[in-house]
Parts: structure tokens; sequence; C-alpha cells
């Protein structure tokens, strides 16, 4: 089901069957401030694996995980740095993702993470309000692999088709920038992929935050 999140009635239907559905061990497809995501309960392994298959994967790389609260990062890291803390303070809800180690009691199977995991916070209230009520979710581009990334819920729909339960549209993506990744598990931040935030920005916070390598 596809659902016009841009009307008051078919937002509320649908905000409602996407939560029912990923707390049901099943996909849904939500807009973000970057591109659509398809996404899934992070903490049940089927849905997980359900993802993959969507999406045609067969390298299963872990998932980032989206959340809809700032403090939702405490429960899911084993320590945050201070720069780390001073990122998500400044830059969420936003296109930051940062890459954390994840506290290793998390009854979660996202795959061979090594200890670590990348978590973003949207800048979008669809998503919020679907990630406040299900709690952390796996969200990957919601499209297959080799395709481009969608930036419509119905482009989602043409490619992923009846693998994903709901799908809820917002309108055309506003930036299709990808989120700027940043590494925080060691002593000084570094870039691991550029995106939307510029590095002069990112400086402007955390002075000694290292660019990407070449």
């Amino acid at each position: 089901m596809l659902y016009d999140c841009r009307t008051t009635a078919d937002r509320d239907r649908g905000i409602a069957a996407a939560v029912e559905a990923v707390k049901s061990g099943e996909l849904a497809v939500l807009p973000t401030d970057t591109v659509y995501g398809i996404g899934a309960d992070a903490f049940t392994p089927h849905a997980i694996t359900a993802l993959h298959h969507a999406r045609s994967v067969t390298n299963r790389v872990p998932p980032p995980v989206l959340i809809g609260s700032r403090h939702t990062l405490d429960g899911l890291t084993y320590s945050l740095t201070r720069a780390a803390r001073e990122l998500a303070d400044a830059f969420w809800p936003g296109a930051l993702t940062l890459y954390v180690e994840h506290t290793p009691s998390l009854q979660w199977d996202l795959g061979e993470t090594g200890g670590n995991v990348a978590v973003r916070m949207p800048l979008h209230p669809v998503a919020l309000e679907v990630l406040r009520e299900v709690g952390p979710m796996a969200v990957t581009t919601a499209n297959k692999v080799g395709h481009p990334a969608p930036t419509t819920a119905e482009e989602a729909r043409d490619q992923l088709e009846y693998a994903v339960r709901v799908y809820l549209e917002a309108g055309p993506a506003q930036d299709p920038a990808p989120s700027t990744i940043i590494d925080v598990t060691g002593e000084v931040p570094r870039v691991l992929r550029a995106g939307a935030i510029p590095l002069e920005k990112l400086r402007d916070v955390v002075p000694d935050i290292l660019a990407p390598e070449a």
C-alpha cells in the first residue's frame, strides 16, 4: 500500500500502517531528508534479512540505523566522545551519520558490524514520527542494487514492488545528497564520506576533525 502523507488523513493512516508493519517484522519505505529509505526493525533478524533480499543484496553490509530521538543514541552506544556529542547536538536531526561503537549487549543482528554501527537522526517529520513509535530501524536506500536511489516513494515502489508492505509518499526528496558520515570511534573524528554537510561546517563545531582519506 502507498499512502500520500501530504494529506492529513492519508498521513495518519500511513504512519499507523507503517508502524504496524515494522513492529510485525515487515518492511516500510519512508521519506528522509536525503532520499527515500527502506526500513526494518533493527532488532528483528528476519526483517533485516528481508531488507537485504528486497534490495537484491548479496554482500550483506550492515545497514545504517535511524533513530527518532537524540537520547536514543546513548542507549545504543558503548561510550560517546565529547566530539560525538557536540556533532549530534549541532547537526541532529539532519544529514549527519555518526559511525559509533555500539553497546555489545544489544540484541540485534545487523551483520558483521565489528562492534560499530552507523547511526543517524533524520530531519523529516514523517520519518521521525515512525521512528519514535517503533524505535531504532535499520534503514538504507530504497532501491535495488545497481539502480538509482529513489527520490519519491512511487519510484521506490517501481523497484521494490511487493517486497515492501507500506510506502509513505511525501513528495520529492528535498536534498538527495547523501549524509556526511563521521567516524567517532577514535580520539579524533574523521570524515568517512563527504556529503550534505561540508567539512567547513563540521570544523566550526569540532575544529580538529580529519578530512576523508584520499
